[in-house]
């Protein structure tokens, strides 16, 4: 029976730990261990660990800050697993998350992959929307959790990314800690050989930023990560990834052509023309949220969420450029 290794850096977030081995309690595949990385942490979930050490088989670590690359990577070579799963601190683990992987992985083998993200029934309306926003079609967000995609190559990402110990051996992990440090990771197991692809059934519930203000500084960086990237790799820059900054751009651009319709009558039906598809954009993303959570508060708050998840990678993908 394969063994399977949890390996969660965490900075500062006790509660979500708890929620996160609480889920991991409930499995139905029981032959994994957990191990815990707090990351310089001044608040730690040490004593959360231990209420669960006689539930879980559960190893916690505490070292100086260096960001969640590099703690994974303190968490890999400390495993003792076959197999390498990184989940994020803020997740919750459906009880069949690991029997749908090693099925998975008995049918059709891959030496990494990665999962979806959905949001849970406990989450609150904010968490719902930004759960919609970050896996819609109408945003890029609709581009993750795909096996083919706008922008090429499935990537799988950090908070349900599963590796082999032989890709650990033949990689060594992450080379960069922060600014789309999975990416790049995913980008060398590929060019190493290895067969890397998406597990669609092995979900789980990704907590994320619970307040918008948490969510524009963290796509914010999302976009500066994904100009760091392009600079190491080139060709991995592909043309979904300009939309947020073109929206942006877009959006920016409806003020200025109402004032230049007051004086050159053309910019009038530009206005019009902008201001109609925009009113069609927000009221599909409201009809789609909605139907989806069934909740219209949730689709209300669905369009805030996909404006901030555009604008913030938007402006954060051209602040990063313009130093290049």
């Amino acid at each position: 029976m394969r063994k399977y290794s949890v390996i969660t850096p965490v900075y500062n977030r006790p509660d979500e730990v708890r929620e996160l081995l609480e889920s991991l309690t409930r499995q139905t595949y029981k032959n994994f261990e957990v191990i815990i990385i707090e990351d310089g942490s001044t608040l730690k979930c040490e004593e959360v660990c231990r209420s669960f050490e006689r539930e879980l088989d559960l190893k916690y670590f505490y070292k100086p800050n260096s960001g969640q690359g590099f703690s994974r990577n303190y968490g890999f070579e400390r495993a003792t697993g076959d197999y390498f799963v990184q989940l994020d601190s803020d997740a919750i683990i459906p009880e069949k998350y690991f029997a749908v992987v090693d099925k998975a992985l008995k049918t059709h083998w891959l030496d990494a992959y990665g999962g979806p993200d959905a949001a849970h029934h406990s989450f609150t309306d904010i968490q719902k929307a930004i759960n919609y926003a970050m896996t819609s079609v109408f945003t890029t967000g609709g581009i993750r959790g795909k096996k083919k995609n706008a922008g090429g190559q499935f990537h799988p990402r950090s908070f349900n990314f599963g590796i082999s110990r032989e890709v650990w051996e033949a990689t060594k992990g992450y080379t960069m800690t922060r600014m789309a440090e999975d990416i790049e990771f995913s980008i060398r197991i590929l060019e190493k050989g290895f067969k890397v692809g998406l597990i669609e059934e092995a979900f789980i519930y990704h907590k994320r930023r619970t307040d918008f203000g948490q969510f524009f500084k963290q796509l914010h960086f999302f976009g500066r990560g994904r100009i760091n990237l392009a600079r190491m790799f080139p060709s991995e820059l592909k043309l979904v990834h300009f939309f947020p900054m073109l929206f942006t751009l877009g959006c920016f651009s409806i003020p200025v052509q109402y004032l230049l319709s007051l004086v050159a009558p053309f910019f009038y039906y530009t206005f019009l023309l902008s201001t109609g598809l925009l009113g069609l954009y927000i009221l599909m993303i409201f009809i789609d949220a909605s139907l989806k959570n069934k909740s219209l508060k949730v689709g209300f708050l669905s369009i805030v969420a996909c404006f901030i998840q555009l604008f913030a990678y938007g402006i954060g993908f051209m602040q990063e450029k313009l130093k290049a």
